[in-house]
């Protein structure tokens, strides 16, 4: 037992320090000698009037010459695309650097080239400002500092949202070029980039200006160093804050309608979880240990919900959570998804309707799924606390989707186990109706949990890269809708009932078990007592008198 408090100590304490190092919406990330050839520093959904605010600083690199590094190595690339579904142009040839080629005149992109022997930013753009916003150097800001956990965050906050611009002479207030200095075609402009001593440090903005330029953009740092030189790779350090927001609200468009779309799916949780207490109040002769357990799972599955609501509500108003809210809907969410599994293995299992023991390869089981399950949610609480572009954010979502189907594919042996033994003992044992009636209901909740995985892990997260960038949040109430019926479909066939299947089978086993201690017990007080086999209901005529 002392073994296993630390290990969940342990645990928690991961947890909470990787929710202090959490910036959210506003990002900030810092990389350290990072030999990544592509990072992607962020995707971001934006309405009209919505922007970006970009602040690189502390850019140093090392295994290489400065001088001997030209324009096309190292940069910044910024593309639309209308949904997730849709390839990028970055994409589109993985062998070759994205920097190095021109851009397509079909994809909305800019690329914005390093040349640090001339200490500016080229831009190459493919298409016109109408499609595409101006991208201008620096910003116009103050910095705010606001209150957040046991230290202030600071963050760069634009006071102007839409630069003004000197229709005269095309330039704006700060006096960098705009897209009108060039000509028609705009493919090349330059911005520059700014050193101190050995580190370079740039600055950049835009704003949403027009419907056109709606859509989902994906930000990526580029090294583009040649991969074949394994032995001298370029190392690169920096610093970056970045800041998006769309009108009145720092989350990505499709985000949006999640605090409302989380509070109202909490109510459903909570009227099915109270129905479902009820419902054991009123048939109190008929329940089992794990109808209460059963009536845990909707109540802390809404209070997940609604401290995920309130978790984006802040994140919506000042670009990052209270991180005691933050804390609070982890530790719900990771209550919430042990419960879940250790619920429908216990179900499959047929524990407390079939047997109040738990077999040597159930209680293996449950040795695989609660570690899996406690680090399925460990990962997705990493993931969800970390910038995208650090190189943690990559393996523990590798890791989050493999442990998460293993632990899909893992409570279904029980159900499998139940089923193999349901049919064996169909066709030995007298109760052979009622097996049978408990293999079909068996049946029923297995392809039951087969369509609840296959919906919510593939076809939810087909949904999510069909539609557009604004619609994103369908995703999420696919998501809970089909965990509420779940749940419903679930408390309907194993609700306690005097006629429920499991409950009729269950009463029998205890006839059973009772004649054969008065057998057991006649036979050893007398000796002209022969123990025989007790003959069901269900048997043949001819069985009962052969047997006589």
């Amino acid at each position: 037992m002392a073994t296993d408090k630390r290990i969940w100590t342990g645990v928690f304490v991961l947890v909470f320090l990787h929710l202090s190092q959490s910036h959210c919406r506003l990002h900030h990330l810092v990389l350290k000698d990072d030999i990544r050839h592509k990072v992607h520093l962020n995707t971001f959904g934006f309405y009209k009037h919505g922007y970006m605010i970009v602040n690189m600083s502390s850019l140093t690199l090392s295994g290489e010459d400065i001088d001997q590094i030209d324009s096309s190595t190292v940069g910044f690339s910024l593309d639309r695309t209308s949904s997730n579904g849709f390839s990028t142009y970055l994409d589109e040839d993985l062998d070759y650097c994205v920097l190095k080629k021109n851009p397509s005149s079909d994809v909305p992109v800019a690329m914005l080239l390093f040349d640090f022997q001339k200490e500016d930013v080229k831009m190459k753009m493919s298409v016109d400002e109408n499609k595409f916003p101006d991208i201008i150097s620096g910003f116009h800001g103050v910095r705010k500092t606001v209150a957040g956990g046991d230290q202030d965050k600071t963050a760069e906050v634009q006071e102007a949202a839409n630069p003004q611009t000197d229709p005269v002479n095309g330039k704006n207030a700060g006096g960098s070029k705009t897209k009108r200095d060039v000509s028609e075609k705009k493919t090349v402009l330059s911005y520059p980039l700014h050193q101190k001593d050995s580190s370079y440090s740039f600055q950049f903005h835009f704003n949403i200006s027009t419907d056109e330029q709606q859509g989902l953009y994906n930000f990526y740092f580029h090294n583009c160093k040649d991969t074949t030189v394994i032995a001298n790779p370029l190392r690169f350090s920096m610093e970056i804050s970045i800041v998006e927001k769309n009108p009145n609200s720092y989350l990505s468009a499709g985000e949006i309608p999640l605090p409302k779309l989380y509070i109202i799916m909490s109510m459903f949780f909570f009227v099915i979880g109270t129905l479902w207490v009820h419902i054991l109040r009123t048939r109190r002769t008929d329940v089992y240990k794990i109808h209460w357990l059963m009536a845990a799972l909707p109540f802390t599955k809404c209070l997940s919900l609604i401290f995920h609501a309130i978790d984006y509500h802040y994140i919506s108003n000042q670009g990052f959570p209270i991180e005691g809210w933050a804390v609070v809907y982890y530790i719900t969410h990771l209550l919430k998804g042990a419960l879940l599994f250790i619920t429908i293995a216990l179900i499959g299992t047929g524990w407390a309707f079939v047997k109040h023991i738990l077999s040597d390869k159930d209680k293996k089981i449950f040795m695989i799924v609660i570690p899996l399950q406690v680090l399925a949610n460990v990962a997705y609480i990493i993931i969800e606390s970390t910038e995208e572009g650090t190189t943690e954010y990559g393996l523990w979502k590798e890791i989050l989707f493999l442990v998460d189907l293993l632990c899909c594919g893992a409570i279904l042996f029980p159900v499998v186990w139940s089923i193999r033994h349901l049919q064996e003992a169909s066709s030995t044992d007298g109760k052979a109706a009622i097996n049978l009636a408990q293999l079909k209901l068996f049946r029923h909740y297995y392809v039951m949990i087969v369509c609840y995985i296959y919906f919510t892990r593939i076809i939810a997260i087909l949904i999510k890269f069909i539609v557009p960038f604004q619609w994103k949040w369908l995703y999420q109430l696919l998501d809970e809708l089909a965990t509420l019926v779940f749940f419903f479909l679930t408390g309907h066939q194993f609700r306690p009932a005097s006629y429920n299947p499991y409950l009729l089978l269950s009463a029998e086993d205890e006839e059973d078990l009772e004649m054969d201690d008065v057998i057991t017990t006649s036979t050893a007080m007398g000796d002209g007592v022969k123990k025989v086999k007790k003959v069901s209901n269900g048997s043949s005529p001819e069985e009962r008198e052969s047997m006589a």
